[in-house]
C-alpha cells in the first residue's frame, strides 16, 4: 500500500495571477521616520524623508497605473555609492515581469552617505510597503504579501546587512558586491540570520572580495548562505553602465573577463530562483538553483545551508487530506480559483492539472510512482507530497 504524507512549506499570501511576465509600472512614494532627520525628498510628513522609486507588476506599462490582480512579493534595494536608482534598470525589469515589487530608496546619494541612516532607511521602506498593502486608500492595498527582502549593490550591499540587523521581519536578503560600511557590515553580519545570497565578481578591484565580500560572508549567522562569484566578473556590471562607478573601476579592477551582459545573465540566474524559492516557496526554484551551481562553468562558489524543516505557512489557501492516506488525496481551497491546480514532480514536470469545479477536488495517486510532488496553486507552491 503506497501511503502519501503531506508536508507543508512555507507559503506566503499568494492570490497572483498566473499570466506572466508583468508590464512594468512606476511610482514615486515619500515614507518618512519622525525619529530622524535629513533625508531626500519631501512630502511624506515630519521627520527624515525617504523619496523612493517603486517599480511594480502593472494592468500596462506606465506611470501610476494600477497594480496588476494579485499579492507580490517586495525586494528594497539599495543602490552603490554616488549611483542613483536608475542604474538598476536592468533590475527592475527583470524582476517586476516575474512578480516582484522592487523599491528604490534615494537617499545617502551624496559624497559622504551615512551607511548607519541608509541601513536603517532600507528597513523602513520594507515596514512602510506592508503598511501600504494594508492601507485602503494606496494603490497597493490588498497587492503586498508579507513577504520581503533587501538587496542592495556595493555600499546599499553593505547597507543591507545592516538594514537587516534593524528588520529581522524579511526572509532573505541578497547583496551584490557588498561594500564594508560604517558603521561595520562585517561586524553585523553576526546578528543576520536570514537566508542569504551574496554574489562577487573575481576581478572587482572596487571592493576587493577577500577585503568586502567574502568577510561579510563568512560573518554572517545565517542557517542557509550562499557565495556566487562571477569568473572574471567585475563591480559595476551588476549595474547598467554608470560613469561613477565605471571610472572608479577603469582605476581598479584588472582581470575582466566578461561582459556587463553576460554578468547580468549569470546575476539574474540565481537571483530569480533564489527570490522564487525564498518569497514564494517554490521548491522546484530551489531545486533548479542547487542543480545550476554544480554544473556551471562560469562561477565558483562557497555554501552553508542546513535542511530546513517545511512547516506550514498561516496563509496557506489550500488543505490536502486525509493524511496519511493511499491511493487518493482530497484537495480543499479556501476559495475559488480559476487557473488550473498543478501537480509537479521534484524537477518541475507537470504530472496533472486539476480544473476545480468549486473548492474540493480528489485526486486518484495510485498509479503514481513512489517520490517526491509539489501541489501548485495560482503558480506558488503550497504542498509537498511524498508518495
Amino acid at each position: 500500500m503506497k501511503t502519501i504524507i503531506v508536508n507543508a512549506v512555507l507559503v506566503f499570501s499568494t492570490l497572483v495571477s498566473a499570466a506572466q511576465p508583468y508590464p512594468v509600472g512606476h511610482t514615486t512614494l515619500t515614507f518618512n521616520d519622525p525619529s530622524r532627520t535629513g533625508g531626500f525628498g519631501s512630502g511624506g510628513g515630519p521627520g527624515r524623508q525617504i523619496q523612493s522609486e517603486i517599480y511594480y507588476p502593472g494592468t500596462s506599462a506606465g506611470e501610476d497605473v494600477p497594480v496588476e490582480i494579485g499579492n507580490f512579493p517586495i525586494i528594497v534595494f539599495g543602490h552603490g555609492f554616488l549611483m542613483a536608482w536608475d542604474a538598476y534598470e536592468n533590475l527592475w525589469e527583470t524582476l517586476v515581469p516575474n512578480g516582484y515589487i522592487v523599491v528604490f530608496p534615494r537617499t545617502e546619494g551624496g559624497i559622504s552617505p551615512n551607511h548607519g541612516d541608509f541601513g536603517k532607511d532600507l528597513a523602513l521602506c520594507v515596514s512602510e510597503m506592508q503598511l501600504e498593502g494594508a492601507n485602503s486608500g494606496s494603490m497597493f492595498f490588498n497587492h503586498v504579501m508579507s513577504a520581503s527582502a533587501i538587496m542592495g549593490h556595493s555600499m546599499g550591499g553593505g547597507a543591507t546587512i545592516l538594514a537587516a540587523a534593524f528588520n529581522p521581519s524579511i526572509q532573505t536578503i541578497v547583496g551584490l558586491a557588498p561594500a564594508e560600511t560604517n558603521p561595520s557590515a562585517i561586524d553585523s553580519s553576526a546578528v543576520v540570520s536570514v537566508p542569504a545570497l551574496i554574489l562577487s565578481g573575481s576581478a572587482d578591484g572596487v571592493t576587493p572580495p577577500s577585503d568586502h565580500h567574502i568577510p561579510i560572508y563568512n560573518g554572517l549567522n545565517a542557517t542557509c548562505k550562499y557565495f556566487v562569484s562571477v569568473t572574471g566578473g567585475a563591480h559595476c556590471y551588476f549595474a547598467n553602465a554608470n560613469f561613477n562607478c565605471d571610472l572608479g573601476e577603469a582605476t581598479a579592477s584588472t582581470g575582466i573577463t566578461v561582459t556587463r551582459g553576460e554578468q547580468q545573465t549569470i546575476m539574474n540566474d540565481y537571483v530569480i530562483k533564489w527570490l522564487d524559492y525564498q518569497l514564494k516557496s517554490d521548491i522546484t526554484a530551489k531545486t533548479a538553483f542547487d542543480a545550476l551551481l554544480v554544473s556551471d562553468t562560469r562561477i565558483t562558489y562557497m555554501e552553508n545551508c542546513a535542511t530546513a524543516t517545511l512547516i506550514e505557512g498561516k496563509e496557506s489557501i489550500a488543505k490536502v487530506f486525509p493524511n496519511p492516506t493511499s491511493n487518493w488525496i482530497t484537495v480543499e481551497l479556501k476559495y475559488p480559483q480559476q487557473p488550473p491546480i498543478l501537480i509537479t514532480n521534484i524537477l518541475g514536470e507537470i504530472i496533472t492539472e486539476i480544473t476545480m469545479q468549486g473548492t474540493q477536488a480528489t485526486i486518484n495517486t495510485s498509479s503514481w510512482p513512489s517520490g517526491t510532488y509539489i501541489l501548485k496553486t495560482q503558480g506558488k507552491t503550497e504542498k509537498i507530497l511524498k508518495i
